[in-house]
């Protein structure tokens, strides 16, 4: 800094960085969203337990009618609920779904429309809301 021209300002503490040398912080630590614990989010997938399967994809369902031991909690995979990169959606937006109809939704194994696959699943969740929300005691979200 000899030769810039910069000029340090009077009362400013720097620090040399070096390994093990610590930094002051420079401001007050930000307080950071409140995430669901774990309980908070079993909730919403220890309802899906013993539910038949809501997305009923044709010719791929197991369990239409009738709770099937392979139903599972299937989340979104659409960014608005949520879904980002390796980021499950949030677990408010899951479905009981059989293995095979989860399988469907998650892995494009046979070339079905993203689209397509977001269709079938908002239908599931239009059913399943009610019945969740009813189950649980829970109010119903309004749609944005």
């Amino acid at each position: 800094m000899k030769r810039t021209g910069f000029v340090r300002k009077p009362g400013k503490a720097y620090v040399v960085l070096s390994r093990g040398t610590p930094m002051k912080r420079s401001g007050p630590i930000k307080s950071r969203r409140k995430r669901p614990t774990v309980t908070e989010g079993s909730k919403f997938i220890d309802a899906c337990r013993g539910e038949e399967c809501y997305l009923r994809v044709p010719g791929i369902c197991c369990s239409i009618g009738w709770a099937h031991q392979s139903v599972v909690d299937c989340h979104s995979n659409q960014s608005r609920h949520g879904k980002a990169g390796a980021r499950k959606a949030d677990n408010v937006y899951t479905v009981p779904g059989c293995s095979p109809c989860h399988a469907w939704i998650d892995q494009n194994r046979v070339g079905t429309p993203r689209q397509e696959k977001y269709d079938v699943w908002d239908r599931a969740y239009e059913r399943w809301e009610p019945v969740r929300a009813e189950k649980m005691g829970l109010p119903l979200l309004e749609a944005a």
